[in-house]
């Protein structure tokens, strides 16, 4: 699953900056320091990525269009022949982005989690983002046709969550006929990181174990394909792979490396807890640590034991805290509650919030 050399994918988290305030953000986006590099350290790192030769690189973060070198960036590793990838909320995207993004990435990837703006906009923290998803859509979709056989690869990623669950037929049957040059559409459940990690939050929004094999199974897939053009490519992910539980990665391994904002490289992608710098250290030296981190006792002991939802979540609150700098766990303590209120809270925040466009332009 991995290469000699390295990871064979790596998620680049390029900024914590974002004009969104998703309820269940994984790296608590737009509500800390971006920690972006200047144009010259992002190109340092992209070289350090690139020497442990994986197949591709996912920009995400936070939002990358907020990056303002991020297609040069995106150039120096498609340029050494490791293809690039980009997620993106589409509040800032616009057609000068979308032909010059399609020139660069192999995938362009927007994240949507609804049929309707009024679930997505309260998942997503801000009043006219499902409108500014769509309209990002719709403009790769505009893109993808003029380039007649040379195609743009752009989709969606939908993160299900129990408050919309139930849209999933509706996306396939409604949404995603609106576009029809969309190549591929995923659900994938939420996993309890960061914000979604919250005991709270576990409880009341991620899927139970029970949710997970239902949104998986052979016949589930196949009815939200037999909703979705048969041009699309539907997948469903439980992401249990995202747990890492010991007895799967000693056998296996495991595929992918995630790099924070800064360089500092993660041990464990949805968990808190780095093991040095590419800027500062050889990135094959880094790649050796994080395996170590893999069949550290604590993390063994902590993922072993989970037997639901709930103890996948505390199992990553105790990892996050045991590994986390006194910053992070800082920051864990400010985390809000989240409580079945939130939902109607949630409505009346984005309510507030509606008003003039004020997101960034490229």
């Amino acid at each position: 699953m991995s290469t000699p050399q390295g990871p064979s994918d790596v998620i680049w988290d390029i900024t914590y900056a974002c004009p969104l305030r998703c309820v269940h953000c994984y790296s608590e986006s737009g509500r800390r320091p971006a920690r972006q590099l200047n144009r010259d350290e992002m190109l340092r790192a992209a070289d350090a990525i690139v020497s442990l030769r994986p197949q591709a690189v996912e920009f995400a973060g936070g939002e990358p269009l907020l990056v303002r070198d991020l297609l040069e960036v995106a150039e120096r590793i498609s340029g050494a022949g490791v293809a690039v990838n980009l997620y993106t909320g589409g509040w800032t995207f616009d057609r000068r982005w979308a032909e010059e993004a399609s020139q660069v990435f192999s995938r362009i990837t927007v994240s949507v989690d609804g049929a309707s703006a009024g679930v997505h906009d309260r998942i997503r923290g801000r009043a006219g983002s499902f409108e500014r998803a769509m309209r990002t859509l719709a403009i790769l979709d505009e893109v993808s046709g003029e380039r007649g056989a040379d195609p743009v690869e752009f989709g969606v990623d939908y993160a299900v969550v129990r408050s919309n669950l139930d849209e999933l037929e509706e996306f396939c049957r409604v949404v995603a006929p609106r576009f029809p040059h969309l190549r591929f559409l995923t659900f994938a459940a939420a996993v309890p990181s960061g914000l979604a990690s919250r005991k709270e939050f576990a409880e009341h929004e991620l899927l139970d174990f029970g949710q997970l094999r239902t949104l998986v199974s052979r016949e589930h897939v196949e009815r939200l394909r037999s909703l979705a053009p048969r041009s699309v490519q539907l997948m469903t992910s439980n992401n249990m792979i995202l747990m890492m539980h010991p007895d799967l990665v000693q056998r296996h391994g495991f595929p992918m490396l995630q790099v924070e904002p800064d360089g500092e490289v993660r041990a464990m992608p949805i968990y808190e807890g780095t093991v040095g710098n590419l800027l500062t250290e050889d990135a094959g030296t880094l790649w050796e640590r994080v395996k170590e981190r893999w069949s550290d006792p604590f993390v063994v002991e902590a993922l072993s034991a989970v037997r639901s939802m709930e103890d996948w979540a505390e199992a990553t609150r105790r990892i996050d805290y045991h590994f986390g700098t006194d910053e992070v766990r800082r920051r864990i303590d400010r985390r809000p509650l989240y409580t079945l209120d939130d939902r109607t809270r949630g409505r009346r925040h984005i309510a507030s919030m509606a008003g003039p466009a004020s997101g960034h332009q490229l």
